[in-house]
């Protein structure tokens, strides 16, 4: 049994998520406030004994450590040389979009969706394309009419995939993969598919990895994985990238190199090694802690706070919240932070008519989330009056 409960103070270390006032409670950037699993702690510990840290290699064991995770946790397995090593998921996303793409062409996302897409398609002079999903009973789906119009302009070359998606926490199945890459296909569209968020499913539900679908999608198929967010060491800078297609997977390798992406500090490759190697029983027991928080804070919601709708989800840690029903202005997380200090996402950074939704992040002790729905419901309680 692992403790997930214990508060780690994590004012004055130079975090970004708690770099905020001293009464404000941040629920915002995804990552977690527990400490990661013991045997990369242990890992960590051990390679600083060494006490020398020079400039690192990527040894075989890594790629050997990623396939296997993978095969075991998700019934695919890579090539072990279609793996590449790259300091981060959205370094290799921009880094990609530079390689692949002209000034000018369209980058095709399904918003809302990760706000930081935005930043390397339009940082590397690339139009973002939307491909709004469709909200209807509280639920989202794909508009495939509008994807394939999109994806059939000439000027549209690349597509980023995110599956999990954030914000919505939703797991795309096989059909709806397939049909995906066969309209890439189609149209000549390379698709680069983030899956950072895979291992943080609810209990009982599994994802697909997009190039396990089938010949197609492996083919035109750029796969961004790593543990950054399921063992919560984002600092360490360490992912994977996998590339079945030679030809392609050569632009990649090309494209992290020239950025200076490709190169593990002294930390990355032990760390993700025995997260891979040996962290399977402490992160079950953390995916089932963090679905517990989701349901409690789905009841509190809805016993407390009806106006407020939790979407469906499956994955990640992250809610989705509709406020619609209690401010239209598209400014309800500002106004809940003056007034409570509670700190999450608003939605509009997301694209799409998320205008009125808040992102909530609730990998955090049980304590946390109490506090953190008490305050909710305080700010909504002052919005009434």
């Amino acid at each position: 049994m692992y403790y997930f409960d214990e508060i780690t103070d994590r004012r004055n270390t130079s975090s970004l998520k708690w770099d905020v006032g001293k009464d404000e409670l941040p629920m915002w950037v995804a990552d977690m406030d527990f400490k990661t699993a013991p045997c990369v702690i242990e890992a960590i510990k051990k390679r600083t004994e060494n006490g020398v840290f020079g400039y690192s290699v990527v040894p075989r064991e890594w790629n050997e450590a990623v396939a296997g995770w993978w095969e075991r946790r998700h019934g695919y397995r890579p090539d072990e040389n279609s793996i590449i090593f790259s300091t981060g998921v959205i370094p290799t996303i921009s880094s990609a979009v530079r390689k692949l793409t002209t000034p000018n062409e369209n980058v095709l996302i399904q918003t809302p969706v990760y706000n930081i897409f935005f930043n390397s398609i339009i940082n590397n002079g690339c139009r973002p394309l939307e491909n709004r999903l469709i909200y209807e009973n509280g639920e989202y789906r794909i508009d495939f009419e509008d994807l394939e119009k999109k994806l059939s302009d000439p000027q549209t070359t690349l597509m980023i995939l995110c599956n999990p998606h954030n914000p919505i926490g939703k797991i795309w199945d096989s059909e709806t993969l397939s049909k995906i890459g066969n309209l890439c296909k189609k149209y000549h569209v390379t698709v680069i598919s983030d899956e950072i968020h895979c291992d943080l499913t609810d209990p009982g539900k599994s994802y697909v990895p997009f190039a396990s679908v089938s010949d197609v999608c492996r083919e035109i198929s750029i796969t961004c994985v790593a543990p950054t967010k399921a063992f919560n060491i984002a600092g360490l800078q360490t992912s994977a990238v996998i590339v079945p297609d030679e030809n392609l997977r050569h632009k990649v390798n090309r494209a992290i190199n020239t950025d200076e992406v490709a190169e593990p500090n002294a930390f990355a490759i032990d760390a993700a090694i025995a997260a891979f190697n040996k962290g399977e029983e402490w992160l079950d027991e953390l995916r089932i802690y963090i679905y517990d928080n989701k349901c409690y804070v789905r009841k509190f919601i809805e016993e407390n706070i009806p106006e407020i709708h939790v979407t469906d989800s499956e994955a990640t840690y992250l809610m989705w919240m509709d406020v619609s029903g209690l401010c239209d202005t598209g400014d309800f997380h500002v106004r809940l932070r003056k007034a409570t200090g509670l700190y999450v996402s608003g939605g509009k950074q997301y694209g799409g008519e998320s205008d009125n939704f808040i992102r909530i992040n609730v990998a955090c002790p049980m304590e946390t989330v109490r506090e953190g729905m008490k305050r909710l419901y305080e700010g909504v309680k002052m919005l009434r009056e």
